[in-house]
C-alpha cells in the first residue's frame, strides 16, 4: 500500500475541497423543502464515484430518495467489500445555535464544521477516496462495490426495499460501515453492537378548538398539561420504563460481560463538565457506560402545543404532541415495542382526551461478532495505523439498515467509524476533525489488504 499512501498524502488537499463541496449541499432528508437538493446530491456523490474510478455506476430509484451504486470488479476469485454510507443529513435546526452557518463548512481548530461533516458525508467520503487511491494506483486487493443511500435519518425506507429486490447485485462478503465512533486519537475502537429503534410521534386532543384559558380553565382539561402527565408516567424515579411488558425481552448481560463492558476508559468528570451537567442520570443500578448501550431508554424528543409565539397569548389549546423514541437492545423487537407503546399510552389516557399513537421509522438492535474475518481485518488496519491494537464496543446510537442486511443479504457489517461522540451530530456545530478524516482514508486501504489476506488463507 505504499504508492496508495503516497497517492493520499499528495492528494489529501483536494479530498478536502471536495468534501467541502458535499457538504454545501443541503441534503435533508426529513424535509420535502429539499427533495430537489438531495437528489443533487446523489448525483454529485454518483460523479466523484465515477472519478474515482468506480464502474457501473448508477441512481436506482427507490419508494424514496435514489441509492447511488458504484462498483470495481478486479476477479471474480477475490472476497467482495460492500461498502455502505449515507448522503443525507439531519435537519439543521435551531439554525441561530450555530457559529457558522450549517452549509457553509469551515475548520476551526483544526475541525471541520457543518452539517453532515461527521455523519455522514465525512465517513462516506473518507471510502470513496481510499478506494480512488487503490484503484490510481493499481492496488485494489479485492472487489468493491459502494451503496450511498439518501434516507437513513429517516429509517432508509427507500434502502429496505432496494436491498431485498437486489439480492445479486450487492452479494459480497463484507460489508463496511463508517457512520461510528472512536473512543479517542489515542485509543481506537470498533463498534460491535448497536441498539435498535422504535420512533414514535403522539397527539393529544381535548375541546375541538382553542379556548379562552381565563373562560374555560379549570373547567376543560388543557391537552398539553394531559400530555405532560401521560409522559410523566412513561418513568419511574428510578429510570425504569413503565410500559407493560417493555423489558421482556431485554438481553440479560452476565456480570462477566459488564465487567468487560466497563474496561472503556471514561472521565465522569470530563463527561458531566464537556456536557454543562451537573450529574449524569439513569436507570438505578448501572453505569454510564452501561446504560449507553447495554440498557434499552426512552426520551421525548420534541413537544408542542399551543401559542409560542411572542408576548402572552392566554390560550387552552385544543391539542398537544410529542415525538418519543425507545432505543433496544438485542432480544427486543421495534415492532412490538411500538405495539406495547400504544397500548400503554392509551391505557393511561384519562377520558376526558382522545389519543393518537403514530409509529414512525424503526429498527432492530445488533451485536456482531468480533471474531470473524473482516474483524480482524480492521482490528489489523487500526493497529497499523494507530500503533495500538483498538477495543471491541458497543454503541448507544442506532444505524436501522444494519440488522436488514444481516437478514436480507446474509452478510456481517464491520462498524470501523473513526468520529469521535463529541462532534455534535445531529446537533448545532456539528463538526468532524481534520485528523479524523485523514486518519480514516489512510486506514481504510489497509482493512482491504488484511481483509484480502485473511480470506486467502
Amino acid at each position: 500500500m505504499e504508492a496508495t499512501q503516497n497517492y493520499l498524502q499528495k492528494e489529501k488537499d483536494r479530498f478536502l475541497e471536495e468534501l467541502f463541496e458535499l457538504l454545501r449541499m443541503p441534503s435533508i432528508s426529513a424535509d420535502p423543502n429539499y427533495k430537489d437538493q438531495v437528489i443533487a446530491t446523489a448525483e454529485m456523490v454518483k460523479e466523484r464515484m465515477e472519478e474515482a474510478g468506480l464502474e457501473n455506476l448508477a441512481l436506482f430509484e427507490t419508494t424514496g430518495y435514489p441509492v447511488v451504486y458504484g462498483d470495481k470488479l478486479v476477479d471474480s476469485s477475490l472476497p467482495t467489500i460492500l461498502v455502505y454510507g449515507h448522503y443525507d443529513v439531519q435537519p439543521a435546526e435551531p439554525l441561530d445555535l450555530w457559529d457558522s452557518p450549517a452549509f457553509e463548512p469551515e475548520i476551526r481548530d483544526g475541525k471541520i464544521y457543518a452539517r453532515g461533516a461527521c455523519d455522514d458525508k465525512g465517513q462516506m467520503y473518507m471510502h470513496v477516496k481510499a478506494v480512488e487511491a487503490m484503484i490510481k494506483c493499481d492496488e485494489l486487493p479485492c472487489n468493491v462495490k459502494f451503496m450511498i443511500e439518501g434516507e437513513e435519518e429517516v429509517g432508509s425506507g427507500g434502502l429496505s426495499g432496494f436491498v431485498k429486490e437486489n439480492h445479486d447485485l450487492l452479494a459480497a462478503d463484507i460489508i463496511l460501515v463508517s457512520d461510528t465512533s472512536i473512543i479517542s486519537k489515542d485509543v481506537p475502537s470498533i463498534t460491535v453492537g448497536l441498539r435498535g429503534l422504535a420512533y414514535m410521534e403522539v397527539e393529544v386532543t381535548g375541546p375541538d378548538h382553542d379556548l379562552h384559558s381565563g373562560v374555560y380553565g379549570g373547567a376543560v382539561a388543557n391537552p398539553i398539561n394531559v400530555l405532560s402527565q401521560m409522559i410523566n408516567k412513561l418513568m419511574d424515579d428510578k429510570g425504569k420504563i413503565t410500559i407493560d411488558g417493555f423489558y421482556d425481552d431485554v438481553e440479560i448481560v452476565s456480570e462477566a460481560d459488564r465487567e468487560k463492558i466497563n474496561l472503556r476508559p471514561l472521565d465522569i468528570e470530563g463527561y458531566k463538565s464537556r456536557l454543562g451537567i451537573k450529574d449524569v442520570n439513569g436507570e438505578d443500578g448501572y453505569t454510564t457506560i452501561e446504560r449507553t448501550s447495554i440498557r434499552p431508554t426512552l426520551d421525548v424528543n420534541g413537544i408542542w402545543g399551543g401559542y409560542i409565539g411572542e408576548g402572552a397569548k392566554t390560550v387552552l389549546p385544543s391539542q398537544a404532541f410529542a415525538k418519543i423514541s425507545m432505543r433496544l437492545v438485542p432480544h427486543q423487537s421495534s415492532e412490538k415495542i411500538s405495539a406495547l407503546f400504544e397500548d400503554y399510552f392509551k391505557k393511561i389516557a384519562p377520558e376526558y382526551v382522545t389519543v393518537k399513537v403514530t409509529a414512525h421509522h424503526g429498527g432492530e438492535p445488533l451485536v456482531v461478532p468480533s471474531d470473524s474475518i473482516g474483524y480482524r481485518a480492521a482490528e489489523a488496519a487500526m493497529e497499523k495505523t494507530f500503533g495500538i491494537k483498538p477495543i471491541p464496543v458497543r454503541s448507544g446510537g442506532s444505524i436501522p439498515i444494519i440488522s436488514l442486511f444481516k437478514q436480507e443479504l446474509g452478510i456481517d457489517s464491520i462498524l470501523m467509524g473513526f468520529g469521535f461522540d463529541t462532534d455534535l451530530i445531529h446537533s448545532p456545530n456539528e463538526h468532524y476533525g481534520l485528523w479524523n478524516f485523514y486518519k480514516g482514508i489512510e486506514t481504510i486501504p489497509y482493512f482491504y489488504s488484511y481483509f484480502a489476506e485473511g480470506h486467502s488463507k
